[in-house]
Order: structure tokens, then C-alpha cells, then sequence
């Protein structure tokens, strides 16, 4: 019962992270269900069970604040089904693991690469002009669902870091759209594990506590994303990409847990200071706006 008190707390975490930033709760989820000793298959199945019904309310509760590009769910949906259940349907005889240092180290440059787009715009406010192209996001869904499946989690960190660094999608309707078409990916994913694996593999209470968890959080995540500024939302969302990929790319490199954990505080500091920054500019943007709104309403007020 503890265990299970402890799942959906992690849950709540999870959708908590994965709601306003758009990636972390299949990775976190996963990772401790690993650690508690289930099978790569078995963890990444309860996962995608609970998925359905968090990610089912928070797509609710983004469309409802506004934070969904139609257009771009509808594009992804489709392949991000058919990856799911692939990954998910080959999951116990693909080597998953041997994958995640590459992908990790595409990751990670694409969350450099949010982060200096986000934090380079100095005291202008970001524009963001035109919409991903179906081109671009149909490989995009079967590539991430496919790892969504083999790895446990995925869809959050390559669909949100490709559409944050194409510049197309302003950060919160990136997050709403990933986080609404995730409902699809969940459900392919839970279908293709059905298939392969039997009842008996499947930790159905495991999934239960998540899910509980993640209802919880989905509306107060979808609510924190259309209130933080976008700028300060790329910066958290680039610096989650780096920090979480670094410690992926140190494992695989052979690094001890002292060098991984060190790595890991370092840029986790970084990170901290980027989002201070990101926060100062905002701040500066919005007083120079204001200055500026108060110099028209005096101009109108002397012509008048």
C-alpha cells in the first residue's frame, strides 16, 4: 500500500513537470518503476495505461485554456499511433538501450540550442510566425512514439524539443498540442503491449496509482503553462532537455555515479541561473511595453 502511496505521489509529480513543461512524465514514471524491479516492458505498459487518462484530462484542460493547435494534433496523431504500437509490439526483442546515448545526444543539442534562442532575444519578446509543416511532424509522431514505447518515454522530449527549436508554435501551445496528441500515442502504445504481453505482465495497480496521481495535476499544469511567459517556459523547457540527456549520455560514456551526479548538479545550476535571466528579461520586456502603451496614451491625449 505504501508503494502504491508513494506511486500515485510520483504520479502527481510527474504530470505536474509534463503538463506546464511538456516532456518528463513517461521518462520519470519509468524510471522508478524500473528501479522497483519490473521489466523494461512491463514498466513502460503501466506507464502507457495510466497515460490514458492523464493525458486524456490534460488535453482537456488545455484546450479549454487555449493551449492547442489543432492542426498540429491532428497531423501527429495518426503516425504517433502506429510508431506507439510498433515500439511498444517489439519492445521485448529490440535493444532499446543501445539507441538512447544517440538520441540522447540529438536531445541534448536541440535543448542547447531552445535554451540560446530563448535567452539571446535580449529585451525583444519572442515572435513566433507560421506553423510546423505536415512534412516535418509526421516522421516526427512515428519517431516518437516508436521511443515512447521502447524507452517508456519519449514522446514528451522529441516532440517538444523539435517544436520548440523549429520556432513554428509559440512554447505554451507546443506543450498543450504534444501533451493532447499524447492521448493517441498512449492509446497505440497500450494496444501494441495487449498484443505482446499477457495480463499477468502488466501491473495493473501500478498504473492505477500513477493515473491517480496524474489526474490530479493535469488541470493545474495546463493552467501554470498558459501563465508563464514564453520565454521563461523555453528556458525551463530547454534546460529540462539538457540536464535529463546529460545524464544519459555520462551513463552510457561509463562515467561513476559521482562524475553523473556532478554533471548533473552543474548544469542543473546552470539552468537555474538561465531561467533567472530569462525571468529578468521578461521582466524588463513587459515595463518596456508598458512605458511605451503609457507614451501612446499621451500622444492620443495631446492630439486630442
Amino acid at each position: 500500500m505504501r508503494k502504491l502511496i508513494v506511486l500515485g505521489f510520483v504520479g502527481l509529480l510527474a504530470q505536474l513537470i509534463d503538463g506546464s513543461l511538456g516532456m518528463a512524465y513517461g521518462v520519470t514514471s519509468s524510471t522508478l518503476l524500473l528501479a522497483a524491479g519490473l521489466a523494461p516492458a512491463s514498466a513502460s505498459a503501466a506507464v502507457h495505461f495510466s497515460e490514458i487518462g492523464t493525458s486524456l484530462v490534460s488535453g482537456f484542460s488545455h484546450h479549454k485554456l487555449g493551449n492547442v493547435d489543432w492542426r498540429t494534433v491532428s497531423i501527429l496523431a495518426l503516425p504517433g499511433f502506429v510508431g506507439a504500437f510498433a515500439g511498444a509490439t517489439f519492445l521485448a526483442s529490440l535493444d532499446g538501450d543501445a539507441a538512447k546515448p544517440w538520441v540522447a545526444g540529438l536531445l541534448l543539442t536541440l535543448g542547447v540550442y531552445v535554451v540560446w534562442r530563448f535567452l539571446v532575444l535580449g529585451g525583444r519578446r519572442p515572435t513566433f510566425k507560421s506553423r510546423p509543416s505536415a512534412a516535418m511532424l509526421a516522421p516526427m509522431g512515428l519517431f516518437g512514439g516508436a521511443l515512447d514505447s521502447i524507452g517508456g518515454g519519449g514522446w514528451g522530449p522529441v516532440g517538444t524539443t523539435t517544436l520548440l527549436s523549429s520556432g513554428r508554435l509559440e512554447p505554451r501551445k507546443v506543450v498543450g498540442s504534444i501533451d493532447t496528441s499524447e492521448f493517441v500515442v498512449a492509446v497505440g502504445g497500450s494496444l501494441g503491449f495487449l498484443f505482446a504481453l499477457s495480463s499477468q505482465e502488466i501491473p495493473w495497480s501500478y498504473a492505477l496509482a500513477l493515473l491517480a496521481g496524474g489526474v490530479i495535476a493535469a488541470p493545474v499544469a495546463a493552467w501554470l503553462v498558459k501563465k508563464l511567459a514564453a520565454r521563461v517556459l523555453g528556458v525551463a523547457a530547454g534546460g529540462l532537455i539538457i540536464v535529463t540527456n546529460s545524464k544519459t549520455i555520462a551513463e552510457a560514456l561509463g562515467a561513476g555515479t559521482t562524475t553523473v551526479i556532478a554533471v548533473a548538479a552543474t548544469l542543473a545550476v546552470v539552468w537555474v541561473v538561465g531561467i533567472v535571466v530569462a525571468v529578468r528579461q521578461e521582466r524588463y520586456s513587459r515595463l518596456a511595453d508598458s512605458d511605451v502603451s503609457d507614451r501612446r496614451l499621451e500622444v492620443a491625449g495631446e492630439r486630442a
